[in-house]
């Protein structure tokens, strides 16, 4: 991906030489980039927290505080954790340079170099930061729609943040990767992100649905799909959203998948979905207990419905520690929650301002 001429990558450069400084500030004056220059480690660190880079040039070795001792405080002091740092380096020891990239070096560049070569490399590094803050972005914004969906399709607040809990707390006794686990946490808030395009008139409707309706409303898996699928980190999570309603005996929706045919983490999160629905109270039911629901996902399972594996895993937890599904406290995550919040603290803010008047 490119980005056009007039686009400005702001790159701090933080040693203590001033010639070395001048020297790369004189290598990055190619009109792409803003180039700040610091003399020390704490410097860098004030100024890191009060203004946001997309490239930093580290000298690894100066006075006081050395570049990896100031990786280290960028990456857990301050939480930057996807800021690129190329560390600048006259240090041709392979073990010091790998202590370099623990410490949270993303990069390194070793002296003498080429102008050349580090602008190349701060270009690179520049451009995969934007990219990066650009899907962090899409991403938020298809959370805040997914949060906005549930809080109109009527569920209690925290039904999304409890099923990424589940899902998570599942995929783990599962024996689930880290991506894997990532895609359910996701799932948990953007697996019905699809009823965005259902019309109010369905999706609020009282009663009970006619079969028209109902075929309008099954879609919601394919367009939340379609809503997500352009995004290449969200290709597990895209089969939980598409698939999480299709049954283990293929009488599901929408392609009538059979058994292993349904991808597992589909398999997965239906049953943390079934399970928020049977334990928490709503409009129309009250709560069930822990027994009630398990007789309910075992009678569902002897029907043919659900992955008995993945069922008598659930199960197990439910029996044996019940305490791994409750969330300690309000979660503080990052999945579009304080962009819905924010955006619900607008539309207030705007019904007051037009009352006044």
């Amino acid at each position: 991906m490119g980005y056009p001429a007039n686009v400005i990558f702001d790159v701090l450069i933080v040693d203590d030489d001033p010639h070395q400084r001048a020297f790369e500030r004189e290598t990055l004056d190619t009109g792409e980039f803003q180039v700040t220059e610091v003399g020390s480690g704490m410097d860098a660190l004030k100024l890191l927290a009060t203004k946001d880079f997309d490239v930093v040039l580290l000298d690894k070795l100066m006075p006081g505080m050395d570049g990896d001792e100031v990786c280290r405080r960028i990456r857990g002091e301050l939480g930057l954790v996807m800021l690129p740092i190329i560390m600048v380096t006259g240090d041709g020891d392979l073990g010091n340079l790998q202590e370099s990239m623990v410490a949270g070096a993303s990069d390194f560049v070793r002296k003498p170099y080429a102008p050349t070569e580090l602008l190349v490399r701060v270009r690179a590094a520049a451009q995969r930061k934007r990219m990066t803050d650009e899907l962090d972005s899409a991403e938020t914004l298809l959370f805040a729609l997914a949060r906005m969906v549930e809080k109109k399709d009527g569920t209690t607040g925290d039904h999304c943040s409890r099923l990424s809990h589940y899902g998570v707390v599942l995929g783990r006794a599962l024996g689930l990767s880290s991506p894997q686990l990532q895609a359910l946490r996701r799932g948990g808030v953007l697996h019905d992100i699809g009823k965005l395009g259902i019309p109010d008139s369905i999706l609020l409707k009282p009663g009970k649905l006619t079969s028209a309706e109902w075929t309008l409303m099954k879609q919601h898996v394919t367009i939340g799909a379609s809503i997500i699928g352009e995004l290449k980190c969200m290709r597990l999570t895209e089969d939980i959203v598409k698939y999480h309603h299709e049954r283990w005996d293929g009488s599901g929706y929408p392609e009538g998948l059979k058994g292993e045919q349904i991808p597992l983490l589909a398999r997965v999160f239906q049953i943390v979905d079934i399970y928020d629905a049977l334990a928490h109270a709503r409009p129309y039911k009250r709560a069930f207990t822990k027994m009630e629901v398990i007789d309910i996902l075992l009678d569902e399972t002897r029907k043919g419905y659900r992955d008995p594996e993945i069922v008598s895993v659930f199960v197990g937890i439910l029996l044996n520690s019940p305490e791994d599904l409750m969330m300690s406290q309000q979660p503080q995550d990052d999945l579009g929650l304080q962009l819905f919040s924010d955006i619900e603290k607008t539309k207030v803010l705007e019904w007051d301002i037009c009352q006044a008047e």
